[in-house]
């Protein structure tokens, strides 16, 4: 409809069509850029996505934005933090993510700008889901313990796979160069969830 009415159409869609392979190694920085053929279909619903990324992109008005672990400071229940503080365990992988507060806010601007196309939509660097925890534990929940397993053994509790990967950031930053690197915006994220006076969450077994 969009299409047909010549306007400027924003879909957001997943980044989690990669894994870590030989050519993009955990911890090399290396991440996987826009037009890279995805390697991950470990679950129905990434399969879907695999399929729908070059049927949406025939459309030439369309920005498809890759949203990958979306976490905000306000504890929504679909933030990836109010997820991992509920779990008895967590694999310690590093992920790239989206910072709602950074990232949302710049989508009118890329509408505006009248940019169209694929685009991963995350912050410079990636982040350990220890890591994350331990912003909520120094910041949040002094209280608040964790304990890991291994992707081998998450894959045996899980119903579909799990993506783990970084994705590069380098056309985001060609047009926006002040999103803040991953750990930069956490510092920010978790002082404002403290100024805010955000209470630890009771741990559940979901």
């Amino acid at each position: 409809m969009c299409f047909q009415h010549d306007l400027h159409c924003s879909v957001f869609g997943s980044g989690c069509l990669y894994e870590y392979d030989e050519k993009h190694p955990i911890g090399s920085g290396i991440g996987f850029k826009e037009e890279e053929v995805p390697n991950f279909q470990g679950s129905f619903y990434v399969k879907t996505r695999v399929l729908l990324e070059p049927l949406a992109l025939q459309f030439p008005n369309l920005l498809y934005l890759r949203v990958r672990f979306p976490i905000s400071d306000d504890m929504n229940a679909r933030s990836v933090l109010s997820k991992l503080i509920g779990y008895e365990k967590v694999v310690n992988v590093p992920n790239s993510f989206t910072v709602l507060d950074d990232l949302l806010p710049l989508v009118p601007k890329m509408a505006d700008m009248g940019l169209t196309g694929l685009l991963n939509l995350t912050n410079p660097g990636v982040i350990s889901h220890n890591e994350l925890l331990q912003y909520y534990k120094d910041y949040i929940d002094p209280e608040f313990t964790w304990k890991n397993f291994t992707v081998e053994e998450q894959a045996k509790v899980l119903k579909a796979g799990r993506s783990n990967n970084e994705l590069d950031c380098g056309k985001l930053l060609g047009y926006f160069p002040d999103v803040p690197e991953i750990h930069k915006s956490m510092d920010a994220l978790f002082g404002r969830m403290k100024a805010a006076g955000i209470k630890p969450r009771p741990k559940t077994t979901a």
